[in-house]
């Protein structure tokens, strides 16, 4: 029976994935590279390594110059977009929070994260939240969700882990926790393998949850 649910943030609670990719794609045709959606979910949502590799001819700082340009995109991305909340999963959180202990666990930082909640209101239905500057090694490292089992109080075969990445699978699976993903548009044809289950839609997480509580 599980009695504890970590939750990712981008991609399963709201729908974030295309505009940090598109903020990614708008930054390097500033540099006149052209980034498709296969290198994003390659370097970024499998390696955790980003694209800054293919910026050989830049110095550090100019790197780190255009990464602060990035986020500044991506905010204003997230400032235009008022519709990101995955359909059905305010629903969905309403019904478990009475049940189980719930919190969330991102490797988003902690202001992308606060802009992203300000207009909607699903926090309220989660004990804690853990960002990237809560820990030193991010997915597909297990750190960030052995902090959530801290902060949960609770032992890994008690609790349960909702992903959408291969990195964040990963990540949960290193930590020693049962894992189901909740497929998006970007990994479609990804195998998952090693996920306690794979579900196309809010409504088939509902029905796996339900079966494990």
């Amino acid at each position: 029976m599980v009695e504890g649910i970590l939750w990712d943030n981008d991609g399963v609670l709201v729908d974030t994935e295309k505009l940090f990719f598109q903020a990614n794609k708008d930054l390097f045709a500033q540099v006149d590279i052209a980034l498709t959606e296969q290198h994003f979910f390659d370097w970024f949502l499998l390696e955790n390594r980003g694209a800054w590799h293919l910026l050989t001819d830049h110095t550090p700082d100019q790197i780190k110059q255009l990464r602060t340009r990035r986020d500044q995109i991506y905010m204003q991305h997230l400032h235009n977009n008022e519709r990101l909340e995955i359909s059905g999963i305010n629903e969905l959180l309403l019904g478990l929070a009475p049940r189980v202990p719930m919190g969330i666990v991102t490797s988003a930082r902690s202001d992308h994260f606060e802009l992203i909640h300000s207009r909607l209101d699903l926090i309220r239905h989660f004990r804690f939240v853990v960002t990237e500057e809560m820990y030193s090694e991010s997915k597909p490292s297990p750190e960030p969700y052995l902090l959530g089992l801290t902060k949960l109080d609770l032992p890994a075969e008690k609790c349960l882990v909702i992903e959408d990445s291969p990195r964040g699978l990963h990540a949960a699976r290193a930590a020693g926790i049962k894992c189901i993903v909740l497929r998006n548009k970007m990994m479609l044809d990804y195998p998952f393998e090693g996920a306690y289950r794979v579900v196309e839609s809010v409504e088939e997480l509902s029905h796996e949850i339900n079966q494990l509580l």
